[in-house]
């Protein structure tokens, strides 16, 4: 059968029943579990919230709206993160986002809020490109209408009442910020026109008004609403910022997450527009908004639809019946499934009512919400564990394979008549083995059946953002009323290519200046496909190129064996410069050649395990580079960049220092000492050794040091000369990395040797130029470079050295971290010579 979306789908009446989604059913959390699954069905608001990035949203006032008063609420966010920081990994770009978008889910899920990303692909033109200082420059990168019309879908399959702004519209803000606020509000008035893509209506989207837009402010004395995120929920154990804070732990690549201590505390919003007038000052979002099912009946009977108003007080009280009956599980699935079948009779009444057909639509869109809400209460009181248990989570195309998926009644109530059904994509098959229908099971029984999938020869391998492969549906009954729940893998199920092919290294820099280096490429092979095979490797080199052997052979016996084999790339005798591209080719058992793939497994503990494919090739950048002979060079990594990777991959010959090293060794060994980005912040040795490192100048030394954050414990005294760090987010950075650049002192010897710098070398950056700016420094140091963002005053300290005693010492915030992994020749030139240096 078609794999379909478990998100939510308005649709023309009659709206269907909508199962709930959950990953595995495992009641791991108990009485918590339990009150999340139950404290939205009293309530029928619904709230969303936009930001641009992975960590915009506002995690306490979430947790308020959606633990707290049980508010369907949700957040819909931009881009995945791409061009953010990386502080557990090494992971940038594209495999950042993977990542961003995991601890993403995983946050949302904490707090019961419903996900919406508006980027889709891997490489979507709605993507994290970097700071960018306005919303102009936002819209032009991601493409205004895009981002738009995703927003507007998202709003129109969420229907939220009140929508809530991560960022105020300000020049201070970052411009990713400043473009999704200024959608959301140009949303809050176009959402609900026909004429604004009508294609939304053939996908079952109909357009939808929101009530409410709020924007957050800092000055408690401009609010319309104040919310008591400070507020102790004593069923949690926390208040909500405390719970907002444990979902913020998740974004650990961003190093969010603060403890706080209990008290009150508030978040400020200003209402930004309406569909009706507001009280100066608000009692929360929903002011004059129907929030129980008591306001909406008392709604519906004004328009004449008093039967179904009478149901609707039904439910009102049924849903007060079940929070009553907490924490009594058996009681709690009783009026669960009292519930279930009151919201079938006002399903019902709904479809004769005499009222128009936008509110019937929106009736049926809430009751279907509070449906799915109600399937995974019911599996919840009733302690349903299902899981599903792949052979392997690895699978290739042709394959068949078997899943077992299990369920466990850990509650003290029968559960009766329960089939277990897996869904796969169109074109597989998932033929049971063992029956699927089970009449009856009992406290402390599982059932179980074990599924053949078979895969057909040509799938999708896995996409990190696409949802899982398979979900298995499970429908049971309980007091005489059925329910239905899907569950997915708790781990990834993935399509991979039959073999994951990684070309070592993943770039290289061909140095001209010697053109009778050749260039060693070591393939490495990992079989996903199971049993004995044969691969046969060659690689694909550019015009001229030879690879050597032209190929090779490679046996397999088992799944998940891998194995390396060399080869070596001859290039033509005279390469200019430019960039150059080496892949390989693969062909299997079965005689298909096929370009070779890297899988790029990507796996952390609060994340679990997920996967990066893409076209396994090596990047050649070609130009020349003067290198001085026999120098040594000492390398303090924060962890945040990993230019000591690229520096030896060029003839540098650099060295990692220690804390030991820092503190107590011989630094005279070294010609020039480099710092990372950030590193006194998260190297503690090298402030308490700071004095040493000055003396290692003064001695005839060359130390440079990247950019610091102020928080980094930078103080203007760890520089020879003061260096003071602009304190603004958004006004101390250059974010064009096309920005002209003015060489301050051209014939310094920083731009002399051993690489001549000219104009030619600021081409081809990537991302921003600078980060972090100095915005103050003492007169001793020399001012080597300008350059700013169009139409904004010239920044001179980003690039400055100075001699101090013997020595010299750089302080520079180019963002050296983006541009040598990217192998941006100019970067490499202007590097070597910074860390070349004498007195």
């Amino acid at each position: 059968m078609d794999k379909k979306s478990p998100i939510v789908q308005p649709t023309k009446l009659p709206c269907p029943p909508i199962p709930a989604s959950v990953r595995t059913m495992q009641g791991e959390h108990g009485l918590l579990d339990l009150w999340k699954a139950i404290k939205p069905l009293a309530t029928i608001a619904s709230a969303m919230n936009t930001g641009a990035h992975p960590d915009d949203e506002h995690s306490a006032m979430l947790a308020y709206l959606a633990l707290g008063r049980g508010v369907y609420t949700t957040s819909v966010i931009a881009t995945r993160g791409e061009g953010g920081q990386n502080e557990i990994g090494c992971e940038q770009g594209t495999a950042l986002g993977i990542i961003r978008t995991r601890e993403l889910e995983e946050a949302s899920s904490l707090s019961n809020v419903t996900l919406g990303i508006l980027s889709e692909e891997l490489d979507d033109p709605i993507h994290d490109f970097g700071f960018s200082k306005c919303a102009e420059e936002t819209f032009r990168k991601w493409g205004e209408e895009v981002v738009y019309e995703r927003l507007i879908r998202k709003i129109r399959e969420l229907r939220p009442d009140v929508v809530i702004a991560c960022f105020e519209n300000e020049p201070t803000t970052h411009g990713h910020h400043r473009a999704i606020t200024l959608l959301t509000q140009r949303a809050f008035h176009e959402a609900a026109d026909p004429q604004i893509f009508p294609a939304h209506r053939q996908a079952g989207l109909l357009p939808w008004q929101m009530k409410k837009l709020y924007l957050p402010i800092m000055d408690n004395d401009d609010y319309h609403v104040a919310v008591p995120v400070g507020e102790y929920d004593q069923i949690y154990g926390s208040s909500y910022v405390q719970l907002g804070e444990r979902s913020r732990f998740m974004h650990k690549t961003q190093g969010m997450g603060v403890h706080y201590d209990e008290g009150p505390t508030y978040n400020y919003y200003r209402l930004d527009a309406s569909v009706f007038p507001a009280p100066e000052k608000e009692r929360d979002f929903f002011s004059g908004l129907p929030v129980s099912f008591a306001d909406l009946a008392q709604g519906i009977a004004a328009k004449g639809g008093k039967e179904l108003a009478e149901v609707l007080h039904r439910m009102h009280d049924a849903a007060t019946d079940v929070l009553n009956a907490y924490p009594r599980f058996a009681e709690v699935a009783q009026r669960v499934h009292r519930m279930k079948a009151l919201l079938a009779t006002a399903q019902q009444e709904v479809r004769k009512a005499p009222l128009d057909e936008e509110t019937k639509m929106d009736l049926m869109y809430r009751l279907g919400l509070k449906e799915a809400q109600l399937n995974r209460a019911s599996a919840e009181a009733l302690s349903l564990v299902v899981k599903i248990k792949p052979e392997t989570g690895e699978w290739v195309a042709g394959q068949t394979t078997t899943v077992t998926v299990t369920a466990y009644n850990g509650g003290s109530l029968e559960v009766e008549h329960v089939q277990l059904r897996m869904r796969v994509p169109a074109g597989w098959t998932a033929k049971p083995l063992t029956p699927t229908a089970f009449p009856r099971l009992a406290y402390n029984q599982t059932v179980c059946t074990v599924f053949e999938v078979s895969i057909p020869a040509q799938t999708e391998l896995f996409h990190p953002y696409k949802p899982p492969v398979l979900d298995v549906e499970v429908l049971y009954f309980a007091f005489e009323t059925a329910s239905t729940i899907r569950v997915e893998p708790e781990s990834r199920v993935a399509v991979l290519p039959p073999y994951a092919v990684t070309l070592t290294p993943s770039d290289v820099v061909r140095n001209t200046l010697h053109t009778d280096e050749t260039i060693p490429v070591k393939v490495t092979l990992k079989q996903y496909r199971p049993g004995s095979s044969t691969a046969k490797v060659a690689l694909i080199v550019p015009a001229g190129w030879t690879a050597e052997p032209a190929f090779v052979d490679v046996p397999f016996s088992f799944r998940s064996e891998t194995k390396t084999i060399a080869f070596t790339v001859h290039t033509t005798p005279q390469v200019t410069n430019g960039k150059y591209q080496i892949s390989a080719t693969v062909v299997g058992t079965d005689g298909v050649t096929e370009i070779a793939q890297d899988v790029q497994v990507i796996e952390y503990p609060h994340v679990g395990r997920t996967y990066f494919i893409r076209p396994a090739t090596l990047t050649v950048q070609a130009f020349d580079l003067a290198i001085p002979k026999n120098q040594r060079i000492g390398y303090v990594s924060s962890g945040f960049d990993n230019m000591d990777k690229y520096l030896p991959a060029v003839g540098v010959n650099c060295l990692n220092l220690d804390a030991n090293e820092i503190q107590s060794g011989d630094l005279s060994r070294y010609d020039t000492i480099v710092l990372g980005i950030r590193a006194y912040g998260f190297r503690r040795e090298l402030i308490e050794s700071n004095q040493r490192l000055l003396h290692y100048v003064e001695n005839g030394g060359n130390l440079v040091v990247q950019y610091h954050k102020p928080e980094d414990k930078w103080k203007p005294h760890l520089a020879p000369y003061p260096i003071f760090i602009g304190e603004s987010l958004i006004d101390w950075r250059v974010t064009n990395e096309q920005s002209d650049v003015r060489m301050l002192a051209p014939d310094h010897p920083m731009f002399q040797e051993p690489n001549v710098i000219t104009q030619a070398d600021w081409d081809g950056w990537v991302q921003e130029r600078s980060i972090y700016n100095p915005s103050r420094w003492g007169s001793e140091y020399t001012e080597l470079i300008a350059t700013s963002d169009p139409g904004e005053p010239e920044f001179r300290g980003i690039f400055l050295t100075a001699h101090y005693g013997k020595g010299t010492y750089t302080y520079s915030s180019l963002a050296w971290f983006r541009e040598i992994p990217q192998l941006v020749p100019g970067a490499f030139r202007l590097f070597v010579n910074m860390i070349s240096q004498k007195q």
